[in-house]
């Protein structure tokens, strides 16, 4: 397995990691596309995961006035459940936080437990976020 980082600046890179999005949360959660690709998205860091050559996950992260916001962690359907997800999120998680700054998500209700298995803990109550309910969540270590 290979995790590239990456900047919209690569648009090869960009593209393929778009396309792990499009299928994940605009076809099969039927996320609406313009509340997908936002206006953040030249200004994060994005990855992308690799495994056998073939592209197979994908995650950004960005800073904000609370500190860092890790989003779009995406894995096509064929590799979830194989340790693709904990992988990339360790590899994100390594990068921000010598940043020393607070670590953040907004988890959807489907990936809670992930995120607790993973040293996130929730932080107030279900709200909904592109018709899906999700918490907001702390990286506590």
């Amino acid at each position: 397995m290979e995790i590239i980082r990456f900047t919209t600046r690569d648009k090869k890179l960009s593209k393929i990691a778009f396309a792990i999005r499009e299928k994940v949360f605009v076809i099969e959660q039927k996320v609406d596309p313009d509340l997908e690709y936002d206006e953040f998205e030249d200004n994060a860091q994005h990855y992308l995961v690799y495994l056998d050559k073939n592209p197979v996950a994908t995650a950004r992260r960005r800073e904000t006035e609370k500190g860092i916001k890790l989003e779009r962690f995406a894995v096509l359907k064929d590799y979830r459940n194989k340790e693709i997800g904990t992988k990339l999120l360790k590899f994100v998680l390594k990068d921000v936080i010598p940043l020393s700054k607070y670590i953040y998500i907004h988890s959807q209700i489907n990936a809670l437990n992930f995120y607790l298995r993973n040293g996130f803990k929730v932080k107030g109550k279900m709200f909904i976020e592109a018709d899906i309910e999700h918490y907001f969540m702390s990286y506590e270590g």
